[in-house]
């Protein structure tokens, strides 16, 4: 049977570093047979993160937000599929204000505050988070490790993959004032050297999430 993964884009810049990884790992899972419907958060019809009416806790809606707005589909996309790619950038040591609003609709659907079953999602799904920065590699480990914790408990089991250190500009001489804290030519060697690995690794996790391997 085909499988159907959702694949997330949480950061608002096409063909850079987060949407170039999103759409490696989601060509290895079509690669596998994987049909995917992707969304892109910051092209969707206005949304908010969780606005707690706890009209979710309801037991005629539990596992569902019921607040209506342009992250809807993207819920109802994801409670229908077989697994999930959501890829983000870091800003400021967090993932997007998008990504948030997502993660909080997605996850506090599923958390019904009761000690017997804590978590109402009768169908898991293996999840994928990949996050990009100009960080290096293991600067939010914390962050990341937080995030795949909770994702496998309300969602399902989960992996990150990061990519550190990214190359942010095509031309860093070209801003109004020097970034000084970055060596350009050294931007430019990891993303023609490291970033291509972490492409394939992508590709990887997607092909595996269709196989079932996730």
């Amino acid at each position: 049977m085909e499988k159907k993964i959702v694949a997330v884009n949480a950061g608002p810049r096409m063909g850079w570093n987060t949407e170039s990884l999103l759409k490696e790992a989601v060509r290895g899972a079509e690669s596998e047979g994987a049909a995917v419907q992707r969304f892109d958060l910051f092209r969707l019809e206005k949304y908010t993160g969780c606005i707690s009416c706890f009209g979710c806790k309801r037991e005629r809606f539990k596992g569902h937000c019921v607040c209506r707005d342009g992250l809807t589909p993207v819920l109802d996309a994801i409670r229908e599929s077989d697994g999930l790619i959501i890829g983000s950038p870091n800003y400021l040591s967090e993932l997007t204000a998008s990504f948030r609003a997502l993660y909080e609709r997605l996850i506090f659907q599923n958390l019904t505050y009761n000690l017997e079953t804590p978590c109402c999602n009768a169908r898991p799904i293996p999840v994928l988070l990949i996050m990009t920065s100009n960080a290096p590699d293991g600067m939010y480990r914390g962050l990341t490790e937080g995030y795949r914790e909770t994702l496998s408990r309300f969602v399902g089991p989960a992996k990150v993959l990061v990519s550190g250190d990214t190359l942010q500009l095509k031309d860093y001489g070209k801003t109004d004032w020097p970034w000084s804290m970055f060596d350009p030519e050294e931007k430019q060697l990891r993303h023609e050297t490291v970033f291509p690995e972490h492409l394939r690794r992508a590709f990887e996790l997607g092909a595996e999430m269709a196989k079932g391997e996730a």
